[in-house]
């Protein structure tokens, strides 16, 4: 099979669908790559280093969509990208289309098959693919709200861990999942006051055990958010409904309550967003002020860190394109129940019920849709 590898073209993405270990591995299994020239500039991948795995250097994108049978990137196809898909081709990727009409409509139109990261399981639970993603971009959440609490950057000019005699910041986490969990693990290291709120006890009862008594927890409720946020300096947004819409937990009117210059970071962004005044940003212009309120929203956090979130990506993901290659995208599909959970497009399906509710679309169980493939194809 031949495996396509498309330069990033979202602003100020670096990372890189598959690197030069990973092409190596693929063509040694008998596939053949294509790789955009400079496609791994941004994780210190030369071409040279493509090369020497065996990959061909295409000059365009277009020359990737034209020769592969399976597409694999980091982040959702933009316009351009979508435009080149074709019926049979098979794209793997983040998508997150719950909030993305667009996208969603120019995928189906492609008639090809495009599988999200973000919804694929595991035999022993979780979101396998997403996970290392959710790991850098709550570790980086943290980092972030210190930044922009900084005065220059328009916060309300707090030092985090605080000083003597002086009280470190209060960070209040939205969400005990992957990205919560590792917000509160560093915000914690950092000597922050961390408060978390999640919808049920489990996962806060777990992450008290690890991180024992210096971490404060309480179940969510409209209530209890309101009732912390006038003394949170850093919120942080991480609810998950996985592949659907992300719940507003915070409100406009919720504004009025915090003080000014207080950081929201919005991981969940993705996914439409925790906050209702949230929006996308990129890392080119990553923060806005919404009654005095600070929002962080960039779509791609872990594309800052090109090099950490490429290699720990492939970790996760180099098992699933190896399937795919090996029994071809339906079959792999149909053999594998965990794949198949991350099929979202089929061939002018929707095939993930709960994109469907978020986009007011028809969709179709995955599996018969797979069994309308036409002979001949991936």
């Amino acid at each position: 099979m031949w495996i396509g590898v498309p330069k990033e073209i979202k602003v100020h993405e670096y990372r890189v669908g598959l690197t030069p270990e990973s092409v190596r591995r693929l063509i040694g299994l008998g596939h053949q790559a294509i790789v955009e020239k400079n496609a791994g500039a941004g994780i210190g991948a030369g071409d040279a280093a493509y090369l020497a795995a065996g990959a061909t250097i295409a000059a365009t994108a277009e020359d990737v969509f034209a020769h592969a049978d399976l597409i694999v990137k980091v982040k959702e196809p933009l316009a351009p990208e979508r435009a080149r898909l074709r019926p049979g081709q098979a794209l793997f990727t983040y998508l997150h289309l719950a909030p993305d009409a667009a996208q969603a409509g120019d995928l189906l139109a492609s008639g090809a098959i495009a599988i999200a990261y973000e919804s694929v399981t595991a035999a022993q639970g979780g979101l396998p693919l997403l996970t290392p993603m959710s790991e850098v971009a709550g570790r980086m959440s943290i980092q972030v709200a210190a930044h922009h609490l900084e005065k220059p950057h328009g916060g309300r000019g707090i030092l985090i861990s605080g000083a003597t005699g002086m009280p470190p910041a209060r960070v209040l986490i939205l969400g005990a999942g992957v990205v919560g969990s590792n917000a509160a693990a560093v915000a914690i290291g950092m000597g922050a006051e961390v408060t978390v709120l999640n919808a049920t006890p489990k996962p806060l009862e777990q992450l008290s055990a690890k991180l024992g008594s210096r971490l404060h927890t309480g179940l969510s409720s409209a209530a209890a958010i309101e009732e912390q946020l006038p003394t949170a300096d850093a919120v942080i947004g991480a609810a998950l409904v996985p592949g659907a819409l992300a719940p507003k937990l915070i409100t406009r009117r919720m504004l009025a309550r915090m003080q000014p210059g207080t950081v929201l970071v919005d991981v969940s962004i993705d996914q439409g967003g925790c906050f209702e005044t949230s929006h996308p940003t990129t890392h080119a212009d990553p923060v806005y002020v919404v009654d005095g309120i600070v929002h962080y929203c960039v779509a791609n956090m872990p594309g800052a860190v090109p090099r950490t979130s490429t290699y720990a990506l492939n970790q996760a993901t180099l098992p699933f394109v190896e399937e795919l290659a090996q029994y071809g995208i339906v079959e792999a599909l149909r053999l594998n129940a965990h794949l198949r959970n991350g099929l979202t497009v089929c061939r002018g399906r929707l095939t993930r019920p709960e994109v469907a509710l978020a986009l007011g679309l028809p969709w179709s169980d995955a599996s018969d849709a797979l069994d309308h493939a036409q002979p001949g194809q991936t």
